[in-house]
């Protein structure tokens, strides 16, 4: 199913309910290690994705790794397939010939998934400032460069099969902010917000949000973007803090400005890893209930394939129930009894039999 139709049909009877979200990035495989190994590897990062999926994600989506590209299409095809739940693949262009990114796309689709979220792809940190690659017009024919050639390529390949999304940068594209500023210039975040509306008028259904901690770079984000006329559902994208390391990576390379006090927060807490957890836990519930209170009804977790965080939110927010065996989502948990009380029963036992098992597969790489 296309998650811009999971979104409308959640939300257009009820104004208060909230759908939710979860990313994975693909994990990686040693080459050195035994096909056995690899495919415990891959089961394991199954097993963690329908633990998760079981708490009520509308849908999951897994990260595109360019250097296991077989891998990554076999294990979003095991998240469609396997768990059930409805699935998006990240699938970037840098990096990439197009053959494989042809060969990318009809993986995808050959293995039931659905929903890909359209990517340019951005250097690795170390990278100098002129590999980045500047936004094509269109792509037409040739190696497509952006994200913006990436939707028309698929377009143009598979016509409406697939639900496409795309990338929002509310601090607008890293690429935008000048070395030396943590923030774009007014003309580069109006470049950015000019150039997003041409990916979504080429056929994208929705945005996901890059990650923020300045909830007001979001919200001005929002009205700009339906200021020029971009219409469709923003979807945020909400990292909770779990370690020094991986917040200091992730901000650093999304160039992410961060509130001096949260900053100084997770300064005084980074040789305390349970401190700092609790408190990213804390920040990103008040983030999430804030964005739920402005009337925005969906949430994406940027999960760092770690579960706890991202259930320990919903668990505050409300949105799933708490508990070592509670894994029905609250909005199934609230049904009236009888009949459909039963079929939400047997539903949630057959969702659990089916999540605790570790099927194990042949990823396309062995």
């Amino acid at each position: 199913m296309h998650i811009i139709n999971k979104i409308k049909e959640s939300t257009k009877s009820d104004d208060s309910h909230v759908i939710f979200s979860f990313e994975y990035f693909t994990p990686k495989f040693p080459k050195s290690a035994t096909a056995e190994a690899l495919a415990e590897i891959a089961d394991a990062f199954i097993a963690k994705v329908a633990r998760m999926a079981a708490h009520g994600a509308s849908f999951c989506d897994i990260t595109w790794r360019p250097t296991s590209a077989d891998v990554t299409v076999d294990l979003a095809g095991r998240m469609q397939t396997e768990i059930g739940v409805d699935t998006m693949m990240h699938l970037t262009c840098l990096g990439m010939t197009l053959d494989g990114i042809n060969r990318a796309i009809d993986g995808a689709k050959s293995r039931g998934v659905s929903n890909i979220l359209a990517l340019g792809g951005d250097p690795p940190v170390a990278a100098p400032a002129a590999a980045a690659v500047e936004p094509a017009e269109v792509n037409g024919k040739g190696v497509p460069v952006c994200g913006l050639d990436m939707v028309e390529h698929i377009r143009l390949r598979h016509g409406d099969y697939f639900g496409l999304g795309v990338a929002g940068y509310p601090e607008a594209h890293p690429s935008k902010i000048l070395e030396g500023s943590d923030v774009a210039t007014k003309q580069g975040y109006e470049e950015d917000l000019v150039y997003l509306k041409k990916k979504v008028d080429t056929g994208s259904h929705f945005i996901v949000t890059q990650l923020f901690y300045d909830m007001s770079f979001f919200f001005k984000f929002v009205d700009d973007c339906r200021r020029i006329g971009i219409q469709c559902p923003i979807v945020p994208g909400i990292l909770p803090i779990v370690s020094y390391r991986s917040f200091q990576t992730m901000t650093k390379t999304c160039r992410t400005k961060v509130p001096t006090e949260i900053r100084e927060t997770v300064e005084k807490l980074k040789s305390d890893e349970i401190a700092l957890a609790a408190y990213g836990i804390q920040l990103a519930t008040e983030m999430c209930a804030e964005i739920l209170r402005r009337g925005i009804r969906e949430l994406h977790f940027y999960t760092m394939n770690r579960e706890e965080p991202t259930l320990a939110v919903l668990q505050r927010l409300g949105l799933v129930k708490g508990g070592e065996n509670e894994t029905v989502p609250r909005v199934l948990a609230v049904k009236e009894e009888g009949e459909e009380k039963k079929s939400v029963a047997n539903g949630a036992k057959k969702l659990t039999s089916l999540y605790a098992q570790t099927v194990r597969g042949r990823c396309a790489v062995f």
